[in-house]
């Protein structure tokens, strides 16, 4: 009988690198929300793939950023960092040929870190001549004893079956940790809400993409039919305005691909209502913040 190791393993890296994209992969299901926006991300989640040879416990993180110092961009920061303690595995995410001051300061949070070290090139999909990878490459692990490095495609899938038995061989040997068809430890309120802000995050954002959170206010399971009540909050009235639209068919289009979406994922029918309050600079307010789940 083959050995099985199960274990933790951190996906860090700077915002819009391809983070959630690579989970979503290499669980082969939707877990993160995506979108072409820097700090779609604002939660750790994780994702369990269990494996014959054991099971691999991925943990998203959002993208560790230098954008202020305001209460929810600390958070952020904190709960990237945090993911990195207590973990088997870190994969080091970045962008294929871009380098940055984020990223420099990911990698002094990476190096630090005591679990094995994987460094991901992403997108390699987006440059032609793959020989120039080479340089950039050794330059990376030159600064960082990394133990493996895969260039890969989360987009497209490119070498992430290689990339995730890098990630099975350092892990310990044992058992799996949570039950073979667990699939995440977060709740169906919380998907609920995150894919609510998705499509919010794509239809807004070059607007509010920052200054809105989603609650759920209400969640029930009638026997094949969920009812879903959600709240979006913003920081200003114009906010408001612009996520309800004329005739408030922005929103009434935002509430109907959401429920395609939740439709999707829970497997089964929802009734979706959806409304918008005003919670002038939510986000700098350390007790709201808490409320809304940001915090700890």
């Amino acid at each position: 009988m083959s050995v099985r190791r199960s274990g933790y393993c951190a996906i860090v890296g700077r915002p819009n690198v391809g983070k959630s994209t690579l989970i979503n992969d290499l669980i082969g299901q939707k877990l993160a929300i995506t979108s072409h926006k820097p700090q779609t991300t604002r939660h750790s989640i994780r994702g369990i793939k269990t494996l014959p040879e054991g099971q691999i416990v991925y943990v998203d993180t959002p993208g560790i950023h230098q954008r202020g110092d305001q209460p929810l961009n600390r958070y952020l920061n904190r709960a990237a960092r945090s993911a990195m303690v207590d973990v088997d595995a870190i994969l080091f995410v970045v962008e294929a040929l871009h380098w940055t001051a984020e990223d420099e300061a990911v990698l002094e949070s990476v190096i630090g870190a005591t679990a094995s070290k994987i460094l991901v090139v992403n997108k390699i999909d987006t440059v032609k001549d793959k020989a120039e990878l080479l340089p950039f490459i050794a330059e990376l692990n030159q600064r960082c004893p990394f133990l493996e490095t895969v260039p890969v495609s989360a987009l497209k899938g490119d070498n992430t079956g290689l990339l995730e038995r890098q990630i099975l061989e350092r892990l310990p040997e044992g058992e799996r940790l949570f039950p073979e068809d667990q699939l995440t430890d977060r709740s169906e309120r919380f998907f609920a809400s995150e894919l609510i802000r998705e499509q919010l995050t794509r239809r807004f954002s070059k607007e509010i993409p920052y200054a809105l959170t989603v609650e759920i206010e209400g969640f029930e399971d009638r026997e094949g039919l969920y009812r879903i009540n959600a709240l979006i909050w913003v920081e200003k009235a114009g906010q408001k305005n612009i996520i309800v639209g004329r005739k408030g068919e922005s929103l009434k289009a935002v509430a109907r691909q959401s429920r395609i979406e939740m439709e999707k994922f829970f497997g089964t029918r929802v009734y979706l209502e959806v409304w918008v309050k005003v919670k002038k600079s939510w986000s700098s307010d350390e007790k709201a913040l808490t409320y809304l789940g940001y915090g700890g």
